[in-house]
């Protein structure tokens, strides 16, 4: 039987190996093995436990003394010692004694330039199907000359840790080990932490290759090539933004910022299902079909139709399929240097503008504290919108100090000259706990595209004094009161209230999490009044 090399990191005796299967074969033995069931679409839909979230307590970073000095350390990047790391391992490795094991070898980045090798060690078909379709899949040449991995990933969802023994803090642990370039992942199904342990690998390696990692979305026009990303943490619409059926797809969530331009880290996309309809998101939509996999969606049982309204299970329900499941994918995922740069955040006191204008500084200022909310489901406890700070707009997955990404993002931006725009998805017209709505996404696409294509360039712009932003009082396909976001609360003196309250969460959380941040972007924040 060919091992592929599995005795390397010591997996001796499976039962049988599979590797780089086709996904039909997945799907085959994935029902084969009770692991899931067809929709009426022909996607895999499987159910994830208990763990329907990435579970960042679980996470950690090994500490060894040739990265100590260079990983952000603190409840995001949580330390565990060598020994600990290397007597898992080695209880992964017996576990995956005597039984079926499926290999990935793929690669991130798109760009031959920054390529990594990963290889991904399953217990299951599904998450097999799950990683083949989310990293980039190789040709059977590149398949054929693969050779030593870059970095390996043991994902063991059967095994479960003992917290006192192990060192850990559950029975699910998620450990990378930069050193020696093997990520452990077990005691959960939830396949969107094999995607993240990616990502935050890239995170690390990329900044010695003069490539800003950036946790966004990108697209492309596909006459002119200008290249936009879109930054923003999960459920605040990355995905379906960048997806616009007018401009090429480059990737929908992990991409790097090089000398030559954008490309995308991965060959998929993972994308949230909650409410998701064929009218409001048909690409999306439509993507979901024989080869893609659904995470926790609820199923007729008699009609095997995905019901995307249930959150029952989690409002973190969840799609992956490989990106040129997208009509208008852009393959491979390569784009040029930015146009323009949007954050995306979902701000749940509904007091944000719908879109502001955002120079260096405020840009820097913004970058830095990464303002949103938690979407229901995106973490396990999180059961309703809460207001938070993630540093980057993807604080759980950079393992670095954020003045090293960010100093990256301000020298590109002045390089470039390029244009950045704060775009709030969330409430309009009172806060999400006051019952307010969403801000409708049609307005929302309707202020991204005129931002993409410069119609925001030579419009009249106000200030808000208390946010210390510019914002337009026009756009087209937007009715000028839904740009003025005091004017959208009936109760004005409420509004002002709920806006200095946030303007003080975030000059309390820039003086806690950056103290010695440069005079002008602290400058460039909220000013509150009182």
């Amino acid at each position: 039987m060919e091992t592929y090399g599995l005795e390397n990191i010591g997996i001796i005796n499976p039962k049988a190996v599979y590797r780089n299967l086709c996904p039909a074969k997945l799907i085959e033995l994935a029902l084969q093995r009770n692991e899931g069931s067809l929709t009426s679409t022909g996607a895999l839909v499987v159910t994830t436990g208990k763990y329907t979230g990435r579970s960042p307590k679980d996470k950690f970073i090994v500490d060894t003394p040739t990265i100590h000095n260079e990983i952000a350390w603190g409840k995001v990047n949580k330390p565990i010692s060598r020994e600990k790391f290397n007597s898992l391992k080695n209880k992964i490795t017996e576990y995956f004694k005597n039984r079926e094991i499926f290999i990935f070898d793929g690669f991130a980045g798109a760009d031959k330039n920054y390529t990594q090798k990963f290889r991904v060690i399953n217990e299951l078909a599904s998450q097999n199907l799950f990683i083949h379709q989310l990293l980039i899949r190789p040709s059977e040449e590149e398949l054929s000359n693969y050779g030593k991995p870059d970095y390996t990933i043991l994902c063991a969802p059967g095994f479960k840790c003992n917290p006192e023994i192990d060192g850990v803090n559950s029975e699910a642990a998620i450990i990378i080990d930069y050193e020696a370039h093997i990520i452990i992942i077990c005691g959960s199904k939830y396949s969107g932490e094999i995607k993240k342990s990616v990502f935050s690998t890239m995170n690390y390696v990329m900044t010695k290759k003069n490539v800003l990692p950036m946790h966004c979305s990108a697209n492309m026009d596909p006459k002119t090539g200008e290249t936009a990303i879109f930054f923003g943490l999960s459920g605040t619409g990355k995905t379906t933004l960048s997806a616009d059926p007018n401009r090429k797809l480059i990737g929908d969530d992990e991409h790097g910022w090089s000398p030559e331009g954008i490309f995308n880290f991965e060959g998929g996309c993972y994308a949230k299902c909650i409410n998701l309809s064929q009218e409001h998101e048909p690409q999306i939509y439509n993507a979901i079909k024989f080869g893609a996999i659904v995470e926790n969606v609820i199923i007729n049982p008699k009609t095997c139709e995905p019901d995307y309204s249930d959150g029952s299970l989690t409002e973190n329900t969840r799609a992956a399929y490989p990106v040129e499941y997208i009509e208008n994918a852009q393959i491979p995922g390569l784009g040029g240097i930015p146009k323009v740069v949007i954050f995306l955040t979902a701000d749940a006191f509904g007091v944000l503008p719908p879109i502001s204008r955002l120079n260096k500084n405020a840009a820097m200022y913004h970058f830095v504290t990464g303002f949103t909310s938690k979407l229901a489901g995106t973490e396990r406890g999180v059961t309703e919108p809460q207001p938070t700070f993630s540093t980057l707009f993807g604080e759980p997955f950079m393992p670095m100090d954020a003045s090293v990404y960010a100093r990256m993002l301000g020298e590109k931006l002045e390089k470039y000259g390029t244009k950045v725009y704060l775009v709030n998805t969330g409430w309009t017209g009172g806060s999400a706990a006051s019952g307010a709505k969403r801000i409708k996404l049609s307005y929302t696409r309707a202020m991204v595209t005129a931002a993409l294509n410069g119609m925001l360039d030579n419009v009249e712009y106000k200030h808000h004094d208390i946010f210390n932003v510019d914002y337009p009082t026009s756009c087209p396909g937007v009715p000028n009161e839904s740009l003025d976001a005091k004017e959208m609360w009936t109760d004005k003196k409420a509004y002002d209230e709920q806006a200095d309250k946030l303007a003080q969460m975030f000059v309390k959380n820039f003086e806690e999490k950056y103290p010695n941040m440069m005079p002008e972007i602290v400058a460039a924040g909220p000013q509150p009044k009182n």
